[in-house]
């Protein structure tokens, strides 16, 4: 896997993440947003892989699911090794 395939499969993947977690406690794309003083439709870019979030994004997403920021990127990267087969680096 090339070097921008594998970073746009992380992306990816760190959405999908992302997404997951959300789900897991129930919240909306909305609630999300509040939690984490990010816009709505910037959460759903995220989700979808369409941007690739800041490591300020990072914080703020990870502080409002209630994890570190090391483990919500460390979470995008377990789908992306199982989704893929390609471990980071």
């Amino acid at each position: 896997m090339s070097g921008d395939a594998l970073a746009s499969a992380l992306v990816q993947s760190f959405g999908i993440g992302v997404r997951q977690l959300r789900e897991a406690q129930g919240w909306s794309q909305e609630r999300l947003a509040e939690n984490s003083n990010l816009n709505r439709s910037y959460i759903g870019e995220i989700e979808r892989g369409c941007v690739i979030a800041s490591l300020a994004t990072v914080a703020k997403l990870a502080a409002a699911l209630k994890l570190t920021p090391s483990a919500l990127v460390t979470y995008g990267e377990s789908i992306s090794r199982r989704t893929w087969g390609q471990a980071p680096g």
